[in-house]
């Protein structure tokens, strides 16, 4: 059986580079076609377009696959019609009119505290910070690696309502990062039951579970391609 491409969609305080190790399980796997969209994260709609042109430059069935922001990000972008699954990892699952920043808002993250807007608008994750409110399962080195290439976003994507999500009729995979500093996990819940989620899994992990238990995550992207294609 071909396997499908997979687009790989990160989310706020980092870049495309936060999958290299869900890439390379997927290629242990056999997945040939792997892409990882590097959003720009100046708003919603162009995070949005950006997926949606390198899913219109595959041929065949996708899936697409969100983690943090990048939830909000493939539920605009996965309309597409070549999009046959939808993965969530530790991600926003915004309804039509809700925003990242709105669902946040209902459980306040551990690490919330610890963001900090600049003089342009971008809003920074303390570097002094980052290890323990994103990564704290990875090493101390890895952390300050990440801290210190952090893509920072423009707040004011945060509030940006998601339109028709994708979710409510595409089949979804959802998985819960039961230590997470970032989205609490108590929203990941609500948000996984609410999208009637064809599985959901709990990882004992912080928000970058990508990185900490990367097989695990490679094993869910892979049990939703399986599923979609058969």
């Amino acid at each position: 059986m071909s396997k499908p491409t997979v687009i790989l969609v990160h989310g706020f305080w980092g870049g495309a580079a936060h999958w290299a190790k869900v890439i390379l399980e997927l290629s242990r796997r056999g997945y040939t076609d792997i892409r990882a969209v590097e959003n720009p994260l100046t708003s919603l709609a162009d995070d949005a377009e950006r997926t949606r042109k390198m899913i219109a430059q595959v041929n065949g069935p996708v899936v697409l696959v969100g983690h943090s922001y990048g939830g909000a990000v493939i539920s605009e972008a996965g309309n597409h019609p070549d999009v046959k699954a939808l993965v969530y990892i530790a991600a926003f699952a915004p309804d039509a009119g809700e925003s990242p920043g709105g669902i946040t808002q209902q459980h306040l993250p551990a690490a919330a505290p610890n963001l900090a807007p600049d003089s342009d608008g971008y809003l920074w994750l303390k570097a002094d910070k980052f290890h323990e409110s994103f990564c704290q399962d990875l090493s101390a080195e890895e952390g300050l690696v990440m801290a210190v290439t952090q893509k920072a976003p423009l707040a004011k994507t945060f509030g940006d309502p998601v339109t028709a999500p994708a979710w409510k009729h595409k089949p979804s995979w959802y998985q819960v990062s039961s230590q997470d500093h970032m989205i609490a996990p108590e929203n990941q819940k609500w948000m996984s039951a609410r999208m009637n989620a064809r599985k959901v899994v709990t990882l004992n992990a912080s928000h970058a579970s990508l990185a900490s238990l990367p097989v695990d995550v490679a094993a869910l992207i892979d049990e939703a391609a399986v599923a979609t294609a058969a």
